[in-house]
């Protein structure tokens, strides 16, 4: 990997540049839910949110957070920013989280797009299956429910 970019652990003064980052992949963001209380939350109880710094601007450029639920470990926002993209450093969030997954010793789940095959390729390479024949459904505003 280029020496001006590290991959290391989330720290709570990056939530500024981390959310900007999902806002400009589309992975996430605040008005999603994923603010930082809840990436605390997550941490605390055995998440670990990886991020990839670009040590020439500060800029955060990728992002791998990988939540646990007490019985495996779901990876999330796992993307780079347009323009570093093709360098394998999506490749490199992957593995990280994989090694992460393996140390622990739990599965690892993730949901990607159908469109997204570039990232089907990579997880295909490093392991990943396909479940099949179930659809994924979320409910964001709790207060839509009608109870």
């Amino acid at each position: 990997m280029d020496k001006k970019f590290v991959v290391r652990d989330y720290q709570n003064s990056d939530y500024q540049k981390l959310n900007e980052l999902w806002e400009v992949t589309g992975l996430g963001g605040s008005h999603r839910g994923d603010d930082e209380k809840i990436i605390a939350h997550s941490l605390e109880i055995g998440g670990r949110l990886i991020v990839i710094e670009n040590t020439e601007t500060g800029e955060i450029i990728g992002s791998s957070w990988m939540t646990f639920d007490g019985r495996r470990i779901h990876l999330h926002h796992i993307g780079v920013k347009p323009e570093f993209q093709n360098q394998g450093l999506g490749k490199l969030l992957t593995k990280e989280s994989l090694k992460h997954a393996k140390a622990k010793g739990y599965q690892i789940k993730l949901e990607v797009h159908q469109s997204n095959r570039k990232a089907i390729n990579i997880y295909k390479k490093l392991g990943f299956t396909f479940l099949g024949d179930y659809d994924v459904y979320i409910v964001r505003d709790l207060n839509s429910l009608p109870f």
